[in-house]
């Protein structure tokens, strides 16, 4: 016999318990729903984060929109799955999160002056700290990707003062570390080339980079990917025009490429 289907919710906390509900009846009534776990959820809600990801730098509202519904039926499942093993309720952990939001803005809570963002990412490292974490660097998962990993650290390095005063300096390391690195290649012979310490240099360059990006607001994660889906773009284009013509990309010159490359870039 079917269930009741909850009906639309007109406010926020309507519009959730709505759906709490609607979980409630799929972890009971759905075998598919039944037998998932913590582990099995995991890849499926990094999945569904990059899908956001992809929608934000699309600028797609309703595919934004939909995203953060799966991704908020995610965060319910985890707090459902959890609830049957008497660990935590969606209720402590949305408490949970309260409880820190409020502490960590003692600028809003409390007593507490702030001149601007800098002031308030500053307090935010000295609270943590507080609160028990050992390192400043302790928050940055392990399993960040690299680009992502090295702006996260740089940024928790900034909150507690360890940083260039101004972006001239940290330009200057940029070239610096670009002459270190071509350095390592600048050699007749090639078999004398060490490629660990040129590994090296090359994650110091990256590094530094990166480091020059956020002097200047650039976010080098959402830069490296626009110019991937460019690239992509303007290949495909190419694909296409060398297909309108009977031609096979590995048989033509580069210089015919690149007649086709500059149209994609036109376009």
């Amino acid at each position: 016999m079917p269930l009741t289907t909850p009906t639309t919710g007109n406010t926020p906390s309507a519009a959730f318990e709505r759906l709490l509900t609607i979980m409630d009846d799929l972890r009971l009534n759905c075998p598919w729903d039944k037998k998932q776990t913590l582990e099995s959820l995991r890849h499926l809600t990094i999945e569904e984060v990059y899908e956001l990801s992809d929608s934000i730098l699309s600028h797609d509202m309703p595919e934004i929109k939909k995203e953060l519904g799966d991704i908020m039926l995610h965060l319910v499942f985890y707090a459902r799955i959890t609830s049957e093993t008497n660990d935590f309720t969606i209720t402590d952990v949305l408490n949970g999160i309260c409880d820190k939001l409020i502490n960590r803005h003692p600028h809003i809570y409390g007593d507490v002056e702030v001149k601007d963002e800098g002031d308030v990412k500053r307090n935010w490292e000295q609270i943590k700290l507080k609160e028990g974490n050992k390192s400043v660097l302790g928050g940055v998962p392990a399993s960040l990707p690299a680009l992502v990993k090295a702006s996260r650290i740089q940024e928790k390095a900034r909150g507690v003062g360890f940083d260039w005063e101004e972006k001239g300096q940290v330009w200057a390391k940029v070239e610096e570390e670009m002459r270190e690195f071509r350095n390592e290649f600048n050699v007749e012979d090639e078999s004398k080339i060490d490629h660990e310490r040129a590994e090296n240099e090359f994650g110091d360059l990256l590094f530094s980079l990166i480091n020059y990006a956020r002097f200047i607001n650039i976010n080098p994660e959402d830069a490296l990917e626009k110019t991937n889906r460019k690239f992509i773009k303007r290949f495909q284009y190419l694909e296409a025009k060398a297909k309108e013509r009977g031609r096979q990309l590995h048989d033509m010159t580069l210089a015919e490429m690149d007649v086709f490359w500059d149209e994609a870039k036109k376009l």
